[in-house]
């Protein structure tokens, strides 16, 4: 749990834009399926520790960054590389789907 963190309009650009891989999860408070998903993200960002990154956006305490990813819903996963998006799904998604998410190749 320790590795998973949380990004908000002010910190969004400064951890998405480093080199290297990061999942964001777009998501709110009132969201249960955003609830469901949290333990799935706490263990991918500890398993992935030094080689993924690992975030959630409250898009209620976000709604800059959440429109301007043109986010319509909860959650959205997206997985940027050194500052672009490469992938996104949105829902709730087993871990197997989420990890084949965030190992996709890029090309």
């Amino acid at each position: 749990m320790k590795n998973l963190l949380a990004v908000d309009d002010a910190s969004f650009d400064a951890v998405v834009k480093q080199p290297g891989r990061t999942l964001i999860e777009v998501s709110g408070a009132w969201c249960g399926p955003c609830r469901q998903m949290k333990p799935i993200l706490e263990r991918l960002a500890d398993e992935r520790a030094g080689r993924l990154r690992v975030a959630i956006l409250d898009m209620d305490e976000a709604p800059t960054t959440a429109a301007s990813l043109g986010v319509r819903g909860a959650p959205t996963f997206i997985v940027f590389e050194d500052g672009k998006e490469i992938a996104r799904q949105l829902g709730a998604v087993p871990p197997t789907v989420l990890r084949a998410l965030v190992d996709r190749r890029v090309d």
